[in-house]
């Protein structure tokens, strides 16, 4: 009767010191580097992946199974090398590449209040941000192949998802009558153990306090803005503003190319996005869109526009004089204000365009400190996104964060009217810029 109660009292630690033995070994080998590192490289075919709204070349899947080696130079550069196990796809080789300006940091002065803080990291690692490199770039190096890449690569490119730390892609684009047309894709995860370094070399944080916000998709809810500590505002004035309803909705550039990812029927104007049961393919791991799983929107927090301000404001970012622009909604449940903030850019500088070319003005996400969804890797050098000074963001009547991705709202887009630089055009984006979803005139 001792042995078996031994036994049995033993049994428990037994499988506790096994469970524990098997996690250490697999927090190790997640968070394992070196400084040379094969990194499995995932590839879609057309038949795989269908909805795809990207403009595939004709070329599309011709150079594909590769691999990809990540070679660390220092505490924050690296080469990411793409080899070919065939002979007629080149060796492509993205050289020196600063990670630190595609993991996601923080401005210095949003570390000051917490919820700042979780904000300004969550944004910014929920956010798109596609780096493009021309071919004759001193971090692109092509060699090998039957010559085709070599001779018609028009832009490779680096992209960090909207989606988990280290979930980013590889794209290979040529030209194809006179657009530019997607040849490669893959997919791979950053190693975690690099993303942890560059984390903390970059923000001078602790990774664990952060992690599980990184790597999965925590809603930092109730989280509250102080937006003093944001900018300092040196004047503001309500301005003449408009919200286009009955314009008939419209789309350029990558809307035009994501229709076959927005499930709607009889929206025609902008107020029938409101109250609508649009739905949206959702953005998922490894960093693709999936049909059939619909992501859909909260457009009655922003159902009844009620006004425009505008500001000149102060960030602690710059000694210019800068703008923001705050539409104030009505929330047709609650009948909340909600307010849609955009700020830190010169209002002067806005391009005057025609609203068939709007995605041409300022095209950006929401967060703070944020790049644009896309941009060259010279622009993103000479203005690293921990140092602008542009912010967006949607608040209740507290100041209290709202969940922008539920909402489905990713981000603004403004521009100067083509004929008259003193109406500014605003739209809203759609989750993953699948559509525009409201079209506002300010009369400055």
């Amino acid at each position: 009767m001792k042995i078996k109660k031994t036994i049995i009292i033993f049994m428990p630690i037994v499988l506790i010191l096994i469970v524990l033995a098997g996690g250490g070994i697999w927090f190790k080998r997640k968070y394992a580097t070196s400084v040379n590192m094969d990194i499995h490289l995932k590839e879609y075919s057309q038949f795989e992946y269908p909805e795809d709204p990207a403009n595939r070349s004709v070329h599309y899947a011709q150079y594909s199974n590769r691999n990809l080696k990540i070679v660390k130079k220092d505490k924050t550069h690296f080469d990411l090398i793409l080899e070919p196990t065939n002979d007629h796809t080149a060796k492509v080789v993205f050289n020196d590449i600063d990670a630190g300006l595609f993991v996601t940091g923080l401005p210095e002065w949003t570390k000051k209040d917490k919820d700042l803080e979780i904000i300004a990291l969550t944004d910014r690692e929920w956010n798109r941000q596609q780096v493009s490199f021309e071919p004759d770039s001193k971090h692109i190096e092509i060699t090998g192949g039957d010559g085709f890449e070599k001779s018609n690569l028009h832009s490779a490119a680096i992209a960090k998802n909207c989606l988990n730390a280290g979930l980013w892609e590889i794209l290979l684009f040529t030209k194809e009558k006179e657009e530019k047309a997607l040849y490669y894709q893959g997919w791979f995860t950053f190693p975690l153990g690099h993303y942890k370094a560059v984390f903390e070399e970059i923000t001078g944080l602790s990774y664990w306090e952060h992690w599980r916000r990184l790597e999965h998709w925590v809603d930092p809810a109730g989280a509250s803005i102080n937006l003093k500590a944001l900018r300092k505002v040196l004047n503001e004035r309500e301005v003449q503003a408009e919200f286009l309803a009955q314009e008939r909705i419209f789309a350029s550039g990558e809307q035009v190319r994501k229709l076959r990812t927005t499930n709607v029927q009889n929206v025609i104007t902008w107020k029938d996005f409101c109250g609508s049961s649009v739905e949206f393919a959702t953005f998922a791991p490894p960093g693709r869109y999936y049909v059939e799983k619909p992501w859909k929107n909260e457009y009655w927090r922003i159902a009844e526009f009620k006004k425009a301000i505008l500001r000149d404001i102060q960030s602690p970012a710059s000694e210019e004089v800068l703008q923001e622009i705050e539409l104030v909604f009505k929330d047709s449940k609650t009948g909340e204000e909600n307010r849609f903030f955009v700020s830190g850019f010169k209002l002067n500088q806005l391009p005057q365009l025609p609203v068939e070319h709007y995605p041409q003005g300022l095209y950006m996400p929401m967060g703070i400190g944020v790049p644009p969804f896309f941009l060259s890797y010279q622009d993103l050098e000479r203005n690293p996104p921990d140092k602008s000074p542009y912010f967006s963001v949607l608040l209740d009547s507290n100041d209290t964060w709202i969940n922008h991705h539920e909402v489905a709202i990713d981000g603004p887009v403004l521009h100067r009217d083509i004929n008259n630089p003193n109406v500014i055009h605003v739209y809203l984006l759609s989750y993953e810029r699948h559509s525009l979803v409201g079209h506002y005139l300010l009369k400055i």
